[in-house]
């Protein structure tokens, strides 16, 4: 079942632990995530969010359910999907999946670029999230702290990533 807007349409703290097990579905193929981090709004300062609506944050105020794809590094592009309600920026990183672990490894490796920012998770635009059934216990998910993001100050120690530890 491809994962409605509603699915994303909560606390970005819910969906980002919801989306392991799920499956990443693309024109190359079908991959579990497993997994993910969460960025939370206007407070939290590892948020693109944090910083206020710019040409390329807008996708974060926008709708949940959105690709939010931004370049790092000058190299790397960054998966995103937008959760909340619209006007609040909040996203979840999608950092890994089955077959490539990490954020930059999974978007090269599957060919997405910044031509899906913007777009619905949905079928028509080729990139979606389903739930194939794959129970996932709160047992079988490693909380930590997110990756990069040391100049946040207190919310750089937030346990905001969310990984699979198996299946």
């Amino acid at each position: 079942m491809i994962l409605p807007q509603s699915f994303f349409a909560r606390s970005v703290l819910e969906v980002a632990p919801d989306l392991l097990g799920k499956y990443l579905v693309t024109s190359t193929g079908v991959y579990m995530i497993t997994e993910t981090e969460a960025y939370d709004g206007p407070e939290d300062k590892a948020c693109h969010g944090s910083r206020g609506l710019t040409e390329r944050t807008k996708i974060m105020f926008g709708p949940s359910g959105h690709w939010y794809v931004y370049l790092i590094y000058g190299m790397y592009w960054m998966l995103n999907v937008t959760t909340n309600e619209e006007g609040y920026p909040a996203a979840v990183l999608i950092r890994g999946i089955e077959s490539y672990d990490g954020p930059g490894k999974l978007t090269k490796g599957l060919g997405i670029d910044k031509t899906v920012n913007g777009l619905p998770s949905s079928e028509a635009t080729g990139l979606w999230i389903e739930d194939r059934g794959v129970v996932v216990t709160k047992d079988q998910i490693e909380r930590t702290p997110r990756i990069g993001v040391e100049y946040a100050d207190e919310w750089a120690s937030k346990l905001y990533r969310y990984i699979l530890t198996s299946t």
